[in-house]
């Protein structure tokens, strides 16, 4: 079966590598391609069209899935008009308030909604490993470094927020401390976190735990946006043609 796909913010970083990697999927089909800013521009030899046009070419088009990588606004905005159109929705958006989470959540009770803060495989191997460490290693002192390229707007990344949560809900921790400047001892049980911006750096994540003479460090980083970009379509795969809900990249490569 082929399945029709639909991406907005076709002509952002990540909608270009989306786009590449549907036209270049035998499973898929691009049927749709949005931008929010007018352009007659065409990406992997897909036309770009008025996002303001997005409602309509979903009833003309009928994508089975439509992936997003834009901003929470407009994310929040495709996945209300999926929703009421019967599409499912992927979306790698990230910085998403409490607001648009229960956007999110009403669009699940119509379709089929999958939200990851990163599609790359080894990043969910990570999480799944950290959890084992912080259970391993109570009382160790953890900090996280992030970087990313310097036009990421949010910080820290979905990505670290993601690890985090990860690292809270399997150890006794007190808060988050970002970043550090003058007097600042490192006081029992926070959790360090730093973000970096600069250049073209894809993503990087790196764990450090610490105490009793040793330190451990679990890291990741993504070479290209490519893995982001397949991660995505295999999620829009996954999900095209399931029950309304909300869904888990996990789900996905466990397959």
């Amino acid at each position: 079966m082929t399945v029709r796909v639909g991406v907005t913010g076709a002509t952002g970083r990540m909608g270009r590598e989306v786009l590449a990697t549907v036209v270049d999927r035998p499973d898929c089909e691009p049927v749709l391609a949005v931008n929010r800013t007018p352009t007659a521009e065409t990406v992997a030899g897909v036309a770009v069209e008025p996002a303001g046009e997005f409602a309509a070419l979903l009833a003309d088009r009928e994508p089975a899935v439509v992936i997003d990588f834009t901003g929470p606004e407009s994310a929040t905005e495709y996945a209300t008009a999926c929703a009421e159109a019967g599409v499912a929705f992927v979306t790698g958006t990230t910085g998403f308030d409490d607001g648009d989470r229960e956007t999110l959540a009403a669009a699940s009770e119509s379709t089929a909604v999958l939200h990851a803060p990163n599609f790359a495989r080894g990043v969910q191997t990570l999480a799944n490993v950290l959890g084992e460490a912080v259970r391993s290693l109570p009382g160790y002192d953890v900090e996280l470094v992030e970087t990313h390229h310097n036009g990421k707007r949010d910080a820290p990344s979905g990505t670290a927020n993601r690890l985090l949560a990860e690292i809270e809900a399997h150890g006794e921790f007190t808060g988050r401390t970002h970043g550090r400047a003058g007097e600042s001892p490192r006081e029992a049980g926070e959790i360090g976190v730093h973000a970096l911006r600069a250049g073209e750096v894809t993503g990087s994540h790196e764990v450090l735990l610490a105490g009793d003479g040793e330190e451990l460090r679990l890291s990741h980083r993504a070479g290209d946006r490519g893995v982001f970009a397949a991660g995505a379509v295999d999620a829009a795969v996954y999900l095209a043609g399931r029950d309304p809900g909300r869904y888990e990249f996990s789900e996905v490569i466990e397959g």
